[in-house]
């Protein structure tokens, strides 16, 4: 618990982060329509493409919501590229002044393949969202680091791999992955496809959750913190997308791999919305072969706790799910 006081401490100390759940009250349908109507206009003229998104749009939100909307409906992920600069981040992964000063030349560069084919990797995303929210008056920042998702697991030594952005709206600070949110590259026989497929969880994310497969890199000149925050993002849950549309939020255990005795318990615990009554299961995976879990199942405010016993040796892959929805996976290894 000590180093997860210290990774929240590092990732929030300079600034605060809100949520999309300030704006409970704002229909979004206009903003999205208007992305949709706009679906075919062209990034070579960003201002104009820009001040059609938002002129007739009345909040700020519902303008970076445009804006939002647009880059990851109409961009596609480019699996090359992302692999490029996948390689060179890696080179540079122990020179952090080199990583970062190649990391600032490289966006202009992607930005000019983005404008003629319309595909970019994850700097690409982040820089043009940036661009058209700067362009609109918000004070809009890209932010890099890594990212850790269920196929991409990552270790202490692993090289920087992700940028997403954090906007100012309405004097507070949030957090989107126009990336994440634009769909999934899938490679089939070493070919990779992209499915465009926008996913809204990413937009205005909880922080709380967004921490747990985001990392950014910090100018904090404490190192051993930064060492000992990292430490427990890559150790910590694999966590799905599906998570973030309630938002629900894996509190316990705090690590992916636990070891217990056999007989022992272990409580699974989620921070969920207020009044939150949605049925969550634990599917049990054994050596390929699964089954539903039996938790003693208590609820709170803002919590859901599932005690879940082990009668039988062997190793264990728990799945918390909803509506046949994985949220997050533990592996528990039973003595």
């Amino acid at each position: 618990m000590r180093n997860l006081v210290l990774l929240f401490t590092l990732l929030f100390s300079i600034t605060s982060f809100a949520q999309r759940a300030d704006f409970q009250e704002i229909d979004f349908t206009k903003a999205d329509s208007i992305a949709h109507y706009y679906k075919d206009a062209s990034l070579k003229n960003l201002p104009v493409l820009t001040h059609n998104l938002t002129a007739s749009l009345k909040t700020d939100v519902e303008k970076f919501r445009a804006i939002y909307t647009w880059v990851s409906s109409n961009i596609a992920n480019d699996y090359s590229s992302y692999l490029k600069i996948s390689s060179k981040r890696k080179r540079l992964a122990k020179d952090r002044e080199a990583f970062l000063e190649w990391n600032t030349s490289i966006t202009p560069k992607i930005f000019k393949s983005l404008l003629e084919d319309r595909k970019t990797a994850c700097t690409g995303y982040a820089y043009l969202v940036k661009e058209m929210a700067n362009l609109t008056g918000f004070n809009c920042d890209i932010i890099d680091g890594y990212g850790r998702t269920p196929t991409l697991l990552l270790k202490e030594d692993s090289a920087p791999n992700h940028s997403w952005n954090r906007v100012q709206i309405n004097d507070k600070w949030y957090l989107c992955d126009a990336t994440w949110s634009a769909g999934e590259t899938i490679v089939v026989n070493g070919t990779p496809f992209f499915q465009q497929d926008y996913f809204d969880g990413y937009f205005l994310a909880d922080p709380k959750l967004f921490a747990k497969n985001h990392f950014p890199i910090n100018n904090d000149e404490n190192q051993d913190l930064k060492t000992d925050a990292f430490k427990d993002y890559v150790a910590g849950p694999v966590i799905y997308k599906e998570a973030f549309l309630a938002p629900l939020i894996p509190i316990a255990p705090a690590v992916m791999h636990n070891n217990i005795k056999k007989g022992a318990s272990v409580t699974f615990t989620l921070q969920v919305p207020k009044e939150y009554n949605e049925d969550i299961q634990l599917l049990l995976n054994k050596g390929g072969s699964q089954k539903k879990g039996n938790p003693i199942i208590n609820r709170e405010e803002n919590e859901v706790h599932l005690e879940q016993k082990f009668d039988k040796k062997g190793l264990y892959d728990v799945h918390i799910s909803v509506e046949n929805q994985l949220i997050a996976t533990y592996v528990i290894k039973v003595k």
